[in-house]
């Protein structure tokens, strides 16, 4: 929980950090989330496993903070009527003060700091980049923007928010934009885009066509995004002075092979489970891969989808409710499991 200022008084904003191994210190990338349906108070807590795993690898500590009035952090999320403008402008402000706090840690390089945002996080990230803050040296917009559907005109308002955050902005920045995004589309991006550039703002847009991993707006939080925007952002680090080098090596869970010992629909083979478990492992076969499904001699189960290693995520709940160990049972499409794998 990070305090910062907001007006009058004190909050605190749930943060979580990424950090290597080693005393740094290291350089600094903070990622700034978008915004589900809904009260933001019920937002899960961003991690953004995917894209933080690529920049820890490569020695940064990430940050990601609920700005106010998202999941535990203090405040509310004051949103700024039909304003895109407005709405950016106050998001940055939130980002900005907890940025001065981070950099105050020890491990962090304040010298080298990257800014990352995805949807109203993208918004929020170059709505920042109005102030020189000292050590940001670039910023990453992933499908950035605010959608104010039952206001006349949104689209437009939109694209007047980049046009004045062009007008002022101070740090270069890196676009990624899909055409099949469901909040924007193909064309609405490429005009925001050329009102930030008209407007004097240092950009490139990188408009990758459609996404084959699903709504390209969730592009930069899947696995089968990495290809798509790494290798422009290692190009756009390096022009701004960031590292791009391998440094650690992160493993991943072992993934066992498969076995016969059922179908994979059989819901009546897995074992151990009551009647609820075994919809919950219905339930589970309707997911996209990678996934991952764990059970234990208690009855209870985890599983996961998406990210890096949702075999680790799977085994881990499993475990928080059983208190006992786990075992994989389903990896992507393959049971895994074979007779008297828990007493291994």
């Amino acid at each position: 929980m990070i305090p910062i200022e907001a007006g009058p008084q004190t909050e605190e904003l749930e943060t979580t950090f990424f950090v290597p191994t080693g005393k740094g210190p290291f350089p600094l990338v903070v990622i700034n989330h978008g915004k589900a349906v809904g009260n933001p108070r019920f937002d899960p807590r961003a991690r953004f496993e995917v894209a933080s795993r690529e920049f820890l690898k490569r020695g940064y500590v990430v940050a990601i903070p609920m700005r106010p009035g998202f999941s535990k952090s203090g405040g509310r999320d004051i949103g700024s009527r039909c304003n895109s403008e407005g709405y950016g402008a106050m998001q940055a402000e939130s980002v900005l003060s907890v940025l001065g706090e981070i950099t105050k840690r020890p491990d962090v390089d304040a010298s080298k700091i990257l800014v990352i945002g995805q949807s109203t996080g993208g918004l929020t990230s170059i709505a920042s980049g109005t102030t020189a803050f000292p050590g940001v040296r670039g910023i990453l917009n992933f499908a950035g923007g605010v959608k104010y559907a039952d206001c006349a005109g949104w689209e437009g308002s939109l694209v007047r928010a980049f046009e004045s955050y062009g007008k002022n902005s101070k740090v270069a920045s890196l676009w990624f934009y899909g055409d099949n995004d469901s909040y924007w589309g193909a064309e609405l991006p490429k005009q925001m885009f050329k009102a930030f550039s008209a407007a004097g703002g240092k950009a490139r847009l990188v408009s990758y066509g459609r996404f084959d991993g699903g709504d390209a707006h969730g592009m930069f939080s899947s696995i089968k995004g990495v290809p798509i925007w790494w290798p422009e952002t290692e190009n756009f680090l390096r022009k701004v002075g960031l590292p791009t080098d391998v440094i650690f090596e992160i493993e991943t869970t072992h993934r066992p092979p498969k076995t016969d010992f059922a179908a994979l629909s059989d819901v009546s083979k897995v074992p151990y489970l009551d009647e609820r478990r075994r919809k919950t492992y219905q339930e589970f076969l309707s997911v996209s891969s990678p996934r991952a499904f764990s059970i234990a001699p208690t009855g209870n189960v985890g599983w996961a989808n998406g990210g890096v290693d949702p075999l680790s995520r799977s085994l881990t709940l499993c475990e928080s409710a059983a208190k006992v160990p786990c075992t994989l049972y389903v990896v992507d499409d393959e049971v895994v499991w074979k007779t008297g794998a828990d007493k291994n």
